[in-house]
């Protein structure tokens, strides 16, 4: 017969106090009083029932907070019944069966659930939780009943370090090397339990540490976390991107949100991985209307489904039409454009030269064009490092773009471009081809062993780009500060070792036409520096505009596109088969 659990919380109320009284009028070598014993039973169910519902308290979820409410009913009924028999019996007798007490119920309830707990799996792993804070306690926790045996909890405070948490040591990061060195120990899993930590953070903490455990798991930023649930559940893998990702110190948001607040602003491309950053970011710095620009039903409608806080239009348009994108112009009058359409993979753009010219040279003369002409405040546009000494038609085609921009400035409307290197996890990365292919059990494939790129985390670039058409005046090309080019080998490598496969190896498969080992940022070292260590501004390259309008009209028409491509950017270099 099953009994219910708070009529059981009242009979234990029942049977501590008669052995606690027992006891010490035992101890304090009094005679019995029984009327003394019930009528404080009766106060205390009373308290139980009446103080935060005592009685209804689950043992078997039991924590400190559950030990300070009863302590407090307890405490409460002292108050009430010491009153009636302080003539009868001493304080020091009742006060002294009244802690007897709390230990007694407190006791048997941690027991009790100390029993319903223990784990009945082997203990065939170890564990570590790097942090000893709510989100680490509440992990060892949920792993009780897992194969998982918790050796220790890593935690930065000092005032933790060297003391135990439910008889499990906290160390330091130092320690536990000492200890790998000392007893060549090797642990099968560390938790990265600190929620609220920087990707910078988690970074260092995994660099310092991979090499001491066979996985390293993460907790979601705060921002992510769903409280509600298991923290074990929610545990993923560290990734790439965060261990590459760079951080830039000298961000301003001040500065992006006076450029972005209260503004209609159009982006061009607004459902690519760069576009739809960019549209992400105009809707965190408070811009008052959005008008998406992209030729791609599904990106235009899944971007669109993305931005709830703002006033959007969707223009499913392609920016190579200049009469329908005048017509846009007019009919929205955008005061920011930010342009981030374009083609941008090497290999298709080499297969496919007039669509790449005509996408990314004409399309961009048309989104300046249009600008000045509808007269925007500030036009934005997105370059690439592809663009410096270029080897391919892609990049000379943003190298052409680059010179449209900076030699069209001065007419009303202030026109920079932004340079910079690879986004980590963009569509045309390497990083989404590696992963499907350590998916699927393939081994990846790398162009050059020697071959280098720079990377950057898509919303740090594009809060970056942001801030440096907010500093522009115009007729500047500013460059992104990428850190250290990446050796794409390395990172084949890293994502290997971070998927746990054993079996995947890296092949060599030839650059790609019109491909390079390695990227620049600038054409020269004579950039000059700005208010910010992340942004610089190239050597200003100047071009007669008519000419180039003139240029760009010939190399859209002429059947010899290479050739005028190297007229136009004298450094291009096409390496069509290497």
């Amino acid at each position: 017969m099953n009994i219910d659990k708070r009529v059981l919380n009242l009979l234990v109320i029942i049977a501590f106090s008669f052995m606690t009284f027992w006891w010490t009028f035992f101890i304090f070598h009094e005679p019995f009083e029984l009327y003394v014993v019930v009528s404080v039973i009766f106060i205390r169910m009373l308290a139980s029932r009446f103080i935060y519902s005592d009685y209804t308290l689950s043992w078997s979820k039991s924590s400190q907070k559950t030990f300070l409410i009863k302590s407090l009913v307890y405490i409460v009924a002292f108050f009430i019944y010491m009153p009636i028999f302080y003539k009868k019996i001493t304080l020091s007798f009742m006060v002294s069966e009244l802690f007897f007490y709390l230990f007694s119920v407190n006791f048997i309830m941690y027991a009790y659930y100390s029993f319903i707990h223990k784990s009945n799996t082997k203990k065939t792993k170890s564990l570590v939780i790097y942090g000893a804070g709510s989100a680490g306690i509440k992990l060892e926790s949920e792993f009780l009943q897992s194969e998982y045996k918790l050796k220790y909890f890593i935690d930065d405070d000092k005032k933790l370090q060297n003391r135990s948490i439910d008889g499990v040591k906290v160390i330091s990061k130092d320690s536990l090397k000492t200890l790998q060195t000392l007893k060549s120990l090797k642990f099968d899993m560390l938790i990265l339990a600190i929620p609220t930590a920087s990707k910078k953070v988690r970074k260092d903490i995994y660099n310092d540490l991979s090499n001491y455990f066979d996985e390293i798991k993460i907790l979601p930023s705060i921002d992510e976390i769903l409280r509600d649930k298991d923290f074990a559940t929610q545990l993923q893998d560290i990734s790439v991107e965060e261990l590459l990702a760079r951080h830039p110190k000298d961000l301003d948001k001040k500065t992006i949100k006076i450029f972005l607040q209260n503004k209609t602003i159009l982006v061009t491309g607004a459902g690519g991985s760069i576009g739809s950053e960019i549209c992400k970011q105009c809707e965190i710095f408070g811009a008052k209307k959005l008008i998406l620009l992209d030729h791609s039903e599904y990106n235009l409608y899944a971007i669109e489904q993305e931005l709830k806080d703002i006033d959007t239009v969707c223009v499913m348009q392609s920016v190579v039409n200049f009469d329908t994108l005048d017509a846009t112009f007019k009919t929205h009058k955008p005061e920011v454009v930010i342009h981030a359409a374009a083609y941008k993979h090497v290999p298709l753009v080499e297969a496919n030269i007039y669509e790449g010219i005509l996408n990314n040279v004409q399309g961009t003369k048309n989104v300046i064009d249009a600008s000045i002409k509808n007269g925007v405040q500030k036009f934005v546009m997105i370059s690439t490092d592809k663009a410096v000494r270029p080897t391919n038609v892609m990049g000379a085609t943003k190298r052409i773009c680059e010179l449209y921009a900076q030699n069209s400035n001065g007419k009303g409307t202030d026109i920079v471009a932004v340079r910079f290197g690879n986004v980590l996890g963009s569509s045309g990365s390497v990083i989404p081809k590696f992963k499907s292919q350590i998916e699927k059990g393939q081994n990846i494939t790398v162009t050059h062993k020697d071959i280098t790129r720079y990377f950057m985390l898509i919303p740090e670039a594009c809060e970056l780009v942001l801030q440096a058409g907010a500093i522009g005046s115009g007729g500047e090309i500013f460059i992104l500060d990428m850190g250290e080019p990446i050796k794409i080998v390395d990172l084949a490598q890293k994502m290997i070792e971070l998927s746990g496969s054993k079996d995947i190896n890296i092949e060599f498969s030839g650059l790609r036409p019109g491909e390079k080992l390695y990227e620049e940022l600038l054409i020269d070292e004579s950039d000059y520096k700005t208010d910010y260590e992340s942004i610089t501004v190239a050597k200003p390259t100047p071009y007669d505009i008519d000419k180039l309008n003139t240029d760009i009209k010939e190399l859209i028409e002429c059947e010899d596109k290479l050739a005028k491509l190297k007229e136009i950017v004298p450094e291009f270099k096409h390496q069509k088969n290497l």
